[in-house]
């Protein structure tokens, strides 16, 4: 009978396995194509950029508050480049962009999740489940596609 140490070497090597089969059934992306799910989180990205871009615009034209405070417009604008960029990258089909959706999707993800144990009302806890399924369904096509995109190597110099 095998003791816990070769069970376990057994295990890892059959997950090996299956991980290596799921890696060879995979496409590389075809020139040109674009899956939906980059697609879906490049406009996303793009949307929100915009939407604090005139954030940026309104807090540095006018003298709004929010909370009593006066908002900076340097923050909101450096987020909206910073979310231009990461829509410019999943249009483009860069690795870094989606891992960089995929750590947005997330903080949604946890955000929802305690927003959705301090939820007071029933339309606030379906919003919340709402943004839970969509974020959590985004994030899961983004694996495959993230996968299919692979880690470009680099030359060494």
């Amino acid at each position: 009978m095998p003791d816990a140490r070769e069970r376990m070497k057994a295990g890892y090597a059959k997950a090996e396995e299956k991980n290596q089969a799921t890696r060879e059934s995979l496409e590389p992306i075809k020139e040109g194509e674009r899956p939906k799910v980059l697609v879906v989180g490049a406009i996303f990205s793009a949307v929100v950029a915009t939407i604090f871009l005139v954030s940026a615009i309104v807090a540095l034209l006018t003298d709004t508050t929010v909370d009593g405070n006066e908002p900076s417009p340097i923050p909101l604008a450096a987020f909206a480049v910073i979310m231009l960029a990461m829509a410019f990258g999943l249009w483009t089909l860069r690795y870094w962009a989606v891992l960089g959706f995929q750590m947005l999707l997330i903080l949604f993800l946890l955000g929802a999740v305690f927003g959705l144990i301090q939820a007071t009302t029933i339309l606030q806890a379906l919003g919340t489940a709402a943004l839970i399924a969509i974020c959590g369904a985004l994030f899961y096509f983004m694996v495959k596609a993230m996968a299919r995109i692979q880690m470009p190597t680099r030359e060494p110099r």
